[in-house]
């Protein structure tokens, strides 16, 4: 699974590397070392605008709650336990099926954490790429708050969950899951809304490819969510 991760570039130079048009950059966060579930995190995602319906969707970069809230629940409490899904069933379960065929992006961080060893003496890792971004497969949901008006700020909460797959080797070690990556040359497919057929879309996720991620032991700091700084990716000495 992936539970924590870590952005620290600018909306600005993410969306330069993700091919995002300035203007389509919508929030800006802050550097973020422990970004944890149900935080405001960037989505790379391509979408068409109401308002211009007969123009071709365009890449924008928003920010979207980390937890995934489908369009049928009830609140957006079922968010915190829909983090991560497993590639293997995304396109069948009931809580991703629709997104899965809709509503893919893409999740960039600088790396992800995951823990290894017994329940209290959990050592974390930090699992980053050996050049440039992750870009972590991810599908999206639009939850209407059906307690505040339409036009009400709040009204719509936008929502995204990590898929995950079987780790490589590099990473095994650590953890057998990790989150699904998508290499550059599948960036414009992924996230093409007019591929909607289950199979299709299947057909885009490649198994992760082995050598491309580093991963070091860092301080048990990041296990509290309250605590952030570029300290947190550093490396330590077991």
């Amino acid at each position: 699974m992936c539970g924590r991760y870590a952005v620290s570039q600018s909306a600005d130079d993410l969306a330069d590397e993700f091919g995002v048009q300035r203007e389509e950059v919508r929030e800006r966060l802050d550097p973020d070392w422990n970004v944890a579930p149900s935080k405001k995190v960037y989505a790379v995602l391509t979408r068409g605008k109401k308002d211009e319906p007969e123009e071709p969707p365009v890449r924008r970069l928003r920010t979207l709650r980390w937890g995934l809230v489908p369009s049928w629940a009830k609140d957006v409490a079922i968010g915190n336990r829909l983090i991560n899904a497993r590639v293997e069933t995304a396109a069948e379960k009931p809580a991703f099926r629709k997104a899965f065929a809709l509503r893919r992006c893409i999740l960039p961080a600088d790396g992800f954490y995951e823990w290894r060893g017994e329940k209290g003496e959990k050592q974390p890792f930090f699992i980053h790429p050996k050049q440039g971004s992750l870009a972590m497969a991810g599908l999206y949901e639009i939850w209407r708050d059906k307690s505040k008006p339409e036009d009400a700020d709040d009204a719509f909460v936008w929502s995204v969950v990590i898929l995950t797959t079987d780790a490589t080797d590099d990473v095994g070690q650590i953890h057998d899951r990790m989150p699904m990556l998508v290499g550059p040359d599948d960036w414009e497919r992924w996230l093409d809304p007019g591929i909607t057929d289950p199979e299709d879309v299947t057909r885009l996720l490649n198994p992760a490819v082995p050598g491309v991620l580093d991963a070091y032991p860092v301080s048990t700091e990041v296990n509290k969510v309250g605590n952030n700084g570029p300290h947190l990716v550093e490396p330590v000495e077991l």
